[in-house]
């Protein structure tokens, strides 16, 4: 056995079934071992951020890792931006990048570069396997160091050699760490903070946004009069109607302050301390008040639901139902943000999954669609835009039978559009509605923000006009049916019929 068949092999024996490829010559023996492994399902990214974002998008729904598979440095170059945004998830991937032989790279042919050194600004694990004898063995570690709590990157990189020569050996599964347990004392301690009656807020993230702690959350605000936060950017939230929901801090870092204005006490469970998503002039870097006490119950790697749980026993919280919410009908007139919003309460499909790339749009589409079908939100986490249509086609694999709608700005689109070919070639179950003002519109509300004034070159560099994308073309030529609307009853006829049926789909939605 060689060592690219150990590696193959050794993923399928620790639960990696599924691979998300752009691969190059380095890689050849490792596609060679996947023809002769069955079970583990290929699908091909026509660029590598395609790729990554995929293998995020996967594991959000999956609840398990995805391996990518990507070519050399540069390679995993192309893929980093996504990368970093599943790091910042903490989505579980295992990254492998074949690399140049190991008595070849000393010789600096063109593809050579510091492929660890790339790797380890985006992962938790970084190894390469330089014998075939360890391919196996850190195969595994690095499932497992995926898999560990709370979830992250785990590269391995391979250099040819070590995937084509003899002496493989299957590794066998490593146990993942799991949560940590939060002490007994540390919920006691948060208790009592809750029944001072100090004004507090409890910040949500991670797999405290599911639908069950969400509820222990609620119990917790309603007995404590606590109030309920999650992080701007959520990587998976379960809400719409019959499930609790919750506020986000905003993105803006003056409404973020006055939101977070008059907090003596900020409980993190599974959070961060909120920070401005950048630094602005004469405004603050924390979004808390300055005298706030920041308090830990859970830290991103321990069990925040089980901790929620038991804070809300402790307290003696009783359940409380969600609020009601009505179905609303779509909206008729012109588009905008808020009538966008309002449609999909109205025709967003029971237990869809939102893909949310909105970016300026996100407030207003986030906040009202609370009264939507039951779904799961999934966001751009860590700032780097053109995750959406990988996200979206990374969880359309990861929940098969599940309608994936793509909340889409126009200018992330353009990072990876590729991602529609996949969709069409894999036949993935995906309405993307295109949000098209035909503008980068959040860079001239941080130029306001940063002090700078708009001029010839801000208006240049921030359009996206003359000529203007060509969305339905562009859509068709890889492979998706699209159609273009400019009225909110066009939207509703067309967002409705995409979602009853197969395979791929994509709306240009023209917003003014």
């Amino acid at each position: 056995m060689n060592g690219a068949e150990s590696l193959a092999r050794t993923l399928l024996a620790c639960g990696v079934d599924t691979v998300f490829a752009n691969p190059g010559t380095s890689e050849m023996h490792f596609v060679s071992a996947l023809d002769r492994v069955p079970g583990i399902r290929c699908v091909l990214g026509t660029f590598e951020g395609v790729v990554t974002g995929a293998a995020d998008g996967y594991a959000r729904l999956a609840g398990r890792p995805a391996a990518t598979l990507l070519h050399c440095g540069p390679g995993l170059g192309n893929g980093i931006a996504n990368l970093h945004n599943a790091h910042r998830a903490n989505s579980p991937v295992v990254n492998i990048v074949g690399d140049q032989a190991t008595y070849h790279k000393p010789l600096k042919p063109l593809l050579a570069a510091d492929t660890e050194g790339f790797a380890r600004g985006v992962s938790a694990w970084v190894r390469t396997a330089t014998r075939v004898e360890d391919v196996g063995r850190l195969a595994a570690e690095a499932v497992a160091a995926a898999s560990s709590a709370p979830g992250d990157v785990a590269t391995l990189i391979l250099p040819s050699d070590a995937s084509w020569n003899d002496g493989g050996a299957v590794g066998t599964p490593v146990a993942p760490i799991a949560s940590h347990r939060v002490p007994d004392d540390a919920v006691a301690e948060m208790a009592k903070i809750l029944r001072s009656g100090e004004p507090a807020v409890i910040m949500l993230a991670g797999r405290t946004l599911r639908a069950a702690a969400l509820a222990d959350a609620h119990r917790i605000a309603a007995k404590t009069g606590a109030r309920l936060a999650a992080e701007t950017f959520i990587e998976h939230i379960e809400r719409g109607r019959g499930r609790f929901d919750v506020e986000r801090v905003p993105y803006v870092i003056d409404p973020a302050v006055a939101f977070l204005a008059g907090t003596r006490h900020l409980i993190l469970v599974n959070a961060h301390d909120p920070v401005g998503f950048f630094a602005y002039p004469g405004k603050p870097s924390r979004m808390a008040p300055p005298d706030a006490a920041v308090h830990i119950l859970a830290r991103p790697e321990d069990d925040g639901p089980d901790a929620l749980r038991r804070l809300a026993d402790l307290l003696g919280c009783r359940p409380v139902a969600p609020l009601r919410r009505e179905k609303v009908e779509p909206p008729k007139g012109a588009t905008s943000p808020e009538a966008l919003a309002r449609a999909l309460s109205a025709l967003l499909p029971e237990n869809a999954v939102v893909v949310d790339e909105s970016i300026t749009m996100g407030a207003a589409l986030y906040s009202g669609t609370a009264s939507a079908a039951r779904h799961d939100w999934l966001q751009l986490t860590g700032g780097a835009i053109g995750i959406g249509i990988p996200l979206a086609t990374g969880a359309a694999v990861g929940a098969p039978g599940r309608r994936v709608v793509n909340l889409q700005a126009d200018g992330s689109a353009l990072y990876t559009l590729q991602g529609l070919w996949t969709q069409a070639r894999e036949k993935l179950d995906v309405t993307t509605v295109i949000l098209s003002n035909r503008t980068y519109a959040i860079l001239f509300a941080e130029l306001a923000g940063v002090g700078a004034t708009r001029g010839p070159a801000s208006n240049e560099l921030f359009s996206l006009a003359g000529p203007a994308h060509d969305w339905i073309s562009l859509a068709k030529g890889f492979g998706v049916e699209a159609a273009r609307v400019e009225t909110m009853e066009e939207f509703a006829d067309l967002f409705a019929a995409a979602n009853r049926r197969r395979g791929p789909f994509l709306i240009e939605l023209v917003v003014a």
